[in-house]
């Protein structure tokens, strides 16, 4: 198996001690860890799960994720060509669910030849991606 994409989800889940997922996925995480996969993420991810955990969790989640998970993860950073791929995903889709940040996650997928997602976000699964757990 090659890289696994990490989605906001499974972080936000993670870091979250009582999301209903919590236990999943650190189980999920631990197993990434243990069997040395290559974990990767893109920066508009980034934006989105440190916004999110401010915003339900406080800036000590955001600490905690900045110090002791994300160094973890690598890094791909969107360009603006990225961009507007993704948000013609995201217009052709038609779907008012489907966020942007989805839709450059599934192209730096695609893209990068990636495709498994730790995630708890069906919408990787719609658009045939392998998901863990």
């Amino acid at each position: 198996m090659g890289k696994i994409f990490i989605d906001t989800s499974a972080l936000f889940a993670l870091i979250n001690y009582v999301d209903e997922d919590n236990l999943s996925a650190r189980d999920a995480w631990k197993n990434l860890l243990r069997h040395s996969r290559e974990l990767l993420t893109n920066n508009y991810m980034i934006v989105e799960c440190l916004s999110l955990v401010q915003r339900r969790l406080g800036l000590e989640f955001v600490r905690k994720l900045q110090a002791e998970i994300l160094p973890l993860i690598e890094v791909d950073w969107l360009n603006e060509e990225q961009h507007t791929l993704a948000v013609q995903h995201l217009l052709k889709s038609n779907r008012r669910n489907l966020t942007l940040v989805d839709c450059t996650a599934f192209q730096t997928m695609r893209r990068l030849g990636i495709e498994t997602v730790f995630t708890f976000d069906s919408h990787f699964r719609e658009e045939g991606f392998n998901t863990i757990p």
